[in-house]
């Protein structure tokens, strides 16, 4: 049985936010690069990717994070990973891929929507 892999976008002031749900995987993360090339190929520069209905994540979906990070950062964005401690069952499953990883560190990682979308006057972010 496949597994339905959805993005869904919303607008949260200047942020863009994509909901990610499903696995993200070798199969899966090209269809959130794309998303995320459309986004900023629309003159968004400003991305949250709520990842908390996300339950699976490979090293494709890794990477395709890396790149997402990479893109923004070229554009002079910024971008927020939503990765709540609870949730998912036991814990974000992306959580703690990126910390096995060791590249948790790369991401301003938050718990939810309003703090990622918050706007903290004088704070640097990815």
């Amino acid at each position: 049985m496949a597994v339905a892999f959805e993005v869904t976008g919303t607008e949260r002031g200047e942020w863009v936010v994509l909901q990610v749900a499903g696995e993200l995987d070798l199969v899966t993360s090209p269809v959130l690069r794309q998303r995320v090339h459309d986004v900023v190929a629309e003159g968004n520069h400003t991305l949250v990717l709520d990842l908390s209905e996300v339950f699976f994540c490979d090293s494709s979906g890794v990477g395709v994070l890396i790149a997402v990070r990479r893109l923004i950062r070229s554009c002079q964005g910024r971008l927020r990973l939503i990765l709540p401690d609870r949730g998912a069952e036991d814990g974000s499953h992306v959580n703690r891929v990126l910390g096995a990883l060791g590249v948790r560190r790369l991401f301003d990682v938050r718990p939810d929507v309003e703090s990622a979308t918050a706007d903290e006057a004088g704070s640097l972010s990815a």
